[in-house]
């Protein structure tokens, strides 16, 4: 019995670990037949990583978000505020980009401080304040564009969203991710070995680094054959090594899982829940805004319809990545994916020309059958 519970759980939880690269490999491959091959050309694939950044920086961070059981809906309209408190501090003021980059964070962050300011220490719930900040950061952002477009931006805040790793270096860089992701797969298995822990057999391990370095190895080579790796796709790679170390190997963040997984448990045993979730909405700010000056910078331009609709594509992104609305429980890489696969499928209906109606409606029903997938896997499980 015991041992019959124990294989459905570790059977469910791998399906729901692997379905999304599944998914994703299953979608690239349909639009590849779809468009004749156009998906799958190296350029169109960067063009997709460079898309994908706006919202996996975002999705990083609702990650664990909605880990601790909570919701951030004004994603979209922060971001866009930070991008346009930058554009207009650099087009109309002069600043010089350092000055505006430190800005557009600040913002970011205070806007963290007061979300978390209700969120925890007011016991309002998570929905309806970024609900409400949803509306009052796009007025915001209407008042600080004056309803247009700011643009253009210097060479130096562009190259935040435009520029490129050259291709020598771009290998490197790769050589040395697939360097240290052995390196840390094989010391993490050591140490598992060195406590007793049970470890998958060696045949198999090396299976799975051979067909992940191989992964690795192909996503560096799409871009290294159009123009070499984009600066914000690795921005992205950075924070969300960050973030996974955050998330899994702190004390902050395993407090995070521990609050979301079981709040009353977490309070009794000494955790103040108030601080751990007025801290990550903070960091949390910060991150959006990140995306927002991303997003600006990739523009050359602050528009007042940026960022509509980021929400429904980053929270899209962290539940297909396996973040359970249920809280405590989420990958940062299983949401970087998912935020790959809402870019794809953006992608590859644009590239089909499919009308923009059908776009939101298949979108929709995605989010709706990733949530139904949750629950379904986790109660069986």
């Amino acid at each position: 019995m015991d041992k019959k519970i124990l294989f459905n759980a570790g059977f469910f939880k791998h399906i729901r670990r692997y379905t999304m690269l599944i998914a994703l490999v299953s979608i690239w491959l349909i639009f590849s037949f779809l468009t004749d091959g156009i998906f799958i050309s190296p350029r169109n694939l960067s063009n997709l990583f460079v898309q994908t950044v706006a919202v996996a920086i975002i999705a990083i961070g609702m990650t664990l978000v909605i880990v601790t059981r909570n919701i951030d809906l004004s994603v979209g309209s922060v971001a866009a505020l930070a991008g346009a408190v930058a554009a207009f501090l650099q087009v109309k003021m002069g600043w010089p980009t350092t000055s505006v980059i430190a800005a557009a964070l600040i913002v970011g962050v205070l806007i963290g401080v007061w979300h978390g300011f209700w969120i925890a220490y007011r016991a309002v719930p998570a929905f309806i304040v970024t609900l409400a900040s949803m509306m009052v950061f796009r007025g915001l952002v209407l008042g600080v564009t004056n309803g247009t477009t700011i643009a253009p931006l210097s060479d130096s805040f562009k190259a935040i969203g435009q520029s490129y790793v050259s291709p020598h270096l771009s290998a490197l860089i790769g050589i040395l991710v697939i360097v240290a992701y052995i390196f840390l797969d094989f010391n993490r298995r050591r140490q598992r070995i060195k406590y007793g822990f049970k470890v998958t057999r060696l045949p198999l391990e090396v299976l799975k680094l051979f067909l992940i370095s191989s992964a690795i190895a192909g996503i560096f080579a799409i871009m290294i054959f159009n123009r070499g790796v984009h600066c914000a796709v690795l921005l992205v790679m950075v924070l969300a090594l960050i973030f996974y170390f955050i998330a899994e190997h702190t004390v902050f963040g395993r407090q995070l899982y521990a609050i979301g997984g079981n709040p009353d448990a977490a309070e009794l045993s000494g955790l103040n829940i108030k601080k751990s979730v007025m801290l990550l909405y903070v960091i949390f700010g910060a991150l959006t805004a990140v995306s927002g000056l991303v997003l600006t910078a990739r523009l050359n331009a602050a528009t007042t319809s940026a960022g509509q609709g980021m929400e429904l594509d980053v929270i899209a992104a962290a539940v297909i990545g396996g973040t359970s609305l249920m809280g405590g429980e989420g990958t940062i890489i299983g949401s970087v994916i998912g935020a790959l696969i809402m870019a794809s499928l953006d992608n590859g209906m644009s590239l089909m020309n499919t009308n923009i109606t059908y776009q939101y409606i298949i979108k929709g029903l995605i989010l709706l059958l990733a949530v139904w997938v949750d629950i379904a896997t986790r109660n069986k499980a």
